[in-house]
């Protein structure tokens, strides 16, 4: 620990600001320039070792040709220390839990920053709620690029281990590098990463920045890679809009994750807004409300091969939540026109059930959920519908769900 008025180089310490498994960050005064900074004393065995030394230059003069106004400029190198930009305001650790409206904002420009260090080259491996500081003026700025590499360097092997949560080693897994609760699946069993492995813990920081909570989360390192690797997150706690898109984040099979975040930056731009806080044009049918659809569905129902004119009107009610936003495309009707089915929300959570005419219950059907936009096959035996950023299939009459395609986030009208 450094004691204020300590002089490195041309940097006098004011005040120790941070520590962590990387070093620890010092409020430094520039006595050349008159400015104030942030001094990062790198730990020992980095300047103990000259082949660890060479490398951390040499990826300090890469992260030192980033210029984007999300990520805390570095100026360089003094006497073995990082001199950072000194940037003012909390966390995103410790603003806790953020509304939607508020996170949105925040993670575009997180987006951003981190887009911006890939289209460089530069993998970050370290990102977190802790490395992602909110000025006053709430800008974002991405902290802490220690852990970082540049693309196609592969040399993790040689990564020296310690017992700090932000550096770890297990001999079943090997290096192992980052902070276990935002490790990717590949990370946390020590295998070569890419822009994907930031892709998670971005995701892991938008389930934390909207619940309060972690993503993934245990007693000890072997208990939070072991949720990492095995479990998944519980997505009824974040709003529904924006589960598709952390899933796609918090994928483990890294083929079917998010490939750039920038993908991520355009599906925050295009989340649909949440029905209930539409206005009244917006139709939302509750069962409290005991709806009718009446004439709508009786137009339905007249696909079913019968005369329109003389075909019976039919009405039922709603028993079970709500129908989705979008009746025209959550409603199918089967060709013999004799079962509907449709996308209903319980608990902020959609399904599909299956509502026979000739009776007055509807059955919810296994394995739809997040289920939207219900359509069956020309003979009636099958059901297809769009959930979670893939086309499903199933048997009408109810079974296992298979997938037919990976679509990705697609918006419906």
């Amino acid at each position: 620990m450094l004691e204020p008025k300590t002089v490195v180089g041309s940097y006098e310490i004011v005040e120790p600001i941070g520590k962590g498994g990387m070093g620890e960050v010092y409020r430094a005064r520039d006595t050349k320039l008159g400015r104030e900074v942030a001094l990062k004393v790198l730990p020992p065995e980095f300047s103990e070792s000259a082949e660890r030394v060479a490398r951390f230059e040499r990826e300090a003069r890469l992260l030192a040709s980033l210029n984007h106004p999300n990520i805390a400029t570095l100026y360089g190198l003094e006497e073995g220390c990082l001199v950072m930009e000194l940037v003012e305001g909390k966390t995103l650790a410790e603003l806790g839990a953020l509304s939607l409206d508020d996170a949105l904002p925040l993670f575009e420009q997180l987006a951003d920053g981190l887009a911006a260090a890939h289209d460089q080259g530069i993998l970050h491996r370290d990102l977190k709620p802790a490395n992602i500081k909110i000025t006053p003026d709430d800008k974002v700025k991405i902290l802490d690029f220690g852990l970082a590499k540049a693309m196609g360097d592969d040399d993790d092997a040689s990564d020296e281990s310690s017992d700090s949560p932000t550096r770890t080693k297990d001999t079943a897994l090997g290096t192992v590098i980052g902070t276990a609760p935002y490790m990717s699946p590949e990370q946390a069993r020590g295998k070569p990463v890419d822009k994907r492995t930031d892709v998670w813990a971005f995701g892991c920081c938008l389930y934390e920045a909207l619940t309060g909570r972690r993503a993934f989360d245990g007693e000890t390192v072997a208990d939070i890679v072991g949720a990492i690797t095995k479990t998944e997150p519980d997505l009824s706690r974040v709003p529904p809009r924006t589960r598709p898109l952390i899933e796609r984040c918090l994928e483990k099979d890294v083929s079917k994750r998010l490939r750039d975040v920038g993908d991520a930056r355009l599906l925050l731009t295009e989340l649909p807004p949440d029905a209930p806080s539409r206005s009244s044009a917006k139709t939302w049918v509750t069962a409290l409300g005991a709806a009718v659809l009446g004439v709508a569905l009786a137009a339905l129902l007249s696909r079913g091969g019968t005369d329109s004119d003389s075909a019976p009107l039919r009405r039922f009610v709603a028993a079970t939540g709500s129908f989705v936003e979008g009746v025209g495309t959550n409603l199918a009707l089967s060709p013999d026109g004799s079962t509907l089915v449709y996308s209903s929300e319980e608990d902020g959570v959609s399904h599909l059930y299956s509502r026979p005419l000739d009776s007055v219950t509807a059955t919810k059907l296994p394995g739809t959920e997040v289920g939207r936009h219900p359509a069956f096959s020309p003979d009636g035996r099958q059901l297809a519908f769009h959930a979670q950023g893939r086309v499903m299939k199933m048997p009408a009459a109810g079974g296992p769900a298979v997938e037919l395609a990976d679509t990705g986030t697609v918006t419906f009208f």
